[in-house]
């Protein structure tokens, strides 16, 4: 059944599991910011702006920008595996950020079916969408959990651990829009620039594409390593208790096996 959950008492609880990580987080999310800021370099290299018509004109940029994107998921799970690993007293070294490369067929397929199901309900309304994202939302964290899980599994049982608590997902999600905001700016000042008709104060620039794709990595870097390791211990700390209360914990999963009742917000 389930509760309300502390937000405040959640954030105490992350901040005291950081602050004793043997490896600090900042310097542990640094690395991972800079990795994707990699990735995002070499897809604009690569790709630069493709458009609809220049499609199919640039197959090794479509391969590169899918290839980047898809490391970015496996490190990004990597993270998780940071996170749970520190929040069991666990030394995490660097590495761990590419423990994901050992499942990484799984961790795509996951989320590659996740991104199907709730592509099928944002064809219908754009809530049910949003309903089925936070439905789906624990998938990675049973999967980071439990690697032994198939992906149906992973995403049945995060059917049963969201239900009833989609509504403080979101205003977990709420909680941090400022941080969110202030990590994309540059991102959302260039599209503003593209959708409104402002001149780009890089138009001109040689290598406008890999300059924009440098500002903008590096000051998501910079805002994300304050922040991103206690949004995702926070998410942890919800997975856990959501996991408790729906009685999905690994000892009590035999017992607890059925069905998914009605879906609520």
């Amino acid at each position: 059944m389930e509760e309300y959950i502390d937000r405040k008492q959640v954030r105490a609880e992350v901040r005291t599991i950081l602050q004793n990580a043997q490896v600090r987080p900042k310097k542990f999310f640094a690395l991972y910011f800079a990795l994707v800021l990699g990735l995002n370099l070499i897809d604009s290299l690569a790709s630069g702006s493709i458009d609809a018509e220049s499609l199919l004109s640039n197959p090794l940029g479509i391969f590169v920008m899918i290839l980047t994107a898809l490391v970015g998921l496996i490190l990004g799970f990597g993270c998780y595996v940071y996170c749970f690993g520190i929040r069991r007293g666990e030394r995490m070294e660097y590495l761990s950020l590419f423990d994901g490369f050992s499942l990484a067929g799984k961790v795509i397929l996951l989320y590659l079916v996740e991104w199907f199901f709730v592509t099928l309900w944002m064809l219908l309304l754009i809530v049910p969408g949003i309903i089925a994202l936070y439905r789906y939302r624990y998938a990675i964290l049973n999967l980071c959990d439990n690697p032994s899980l198939g992906v149906m599994e992973a995403l049945d049982l995060s059917k049963r651990q969201t239900y009833g608590y989609k509504g403080q997902l979101f205003m977990l999600d709420l909680s941090f829009l400022g941080w969110s905001l202030l990590a994309a700016l540059p991102t959302i000042l260039l599209n503003y620039c593209s959708i409104s008709g402002v001149p780009d104060p890089l138009t001109g620039v040689p290598g406008q594409d890999l300059l924009e794709a440098l500002i903008c990595g590096v000051w998501t870097l910079v805002v994300g390593i304050f922040y991103w390791g206690q949004y995702l211990g926070m998410e942890i700390g919800y997975f856990a208790i959501s996991r408790r209360t729906s009685g999905t914990d690994p000892s009590a999963l035999p017992e607890n096996g059925g069905t998914q009742g009605p879906d609520s917000f």
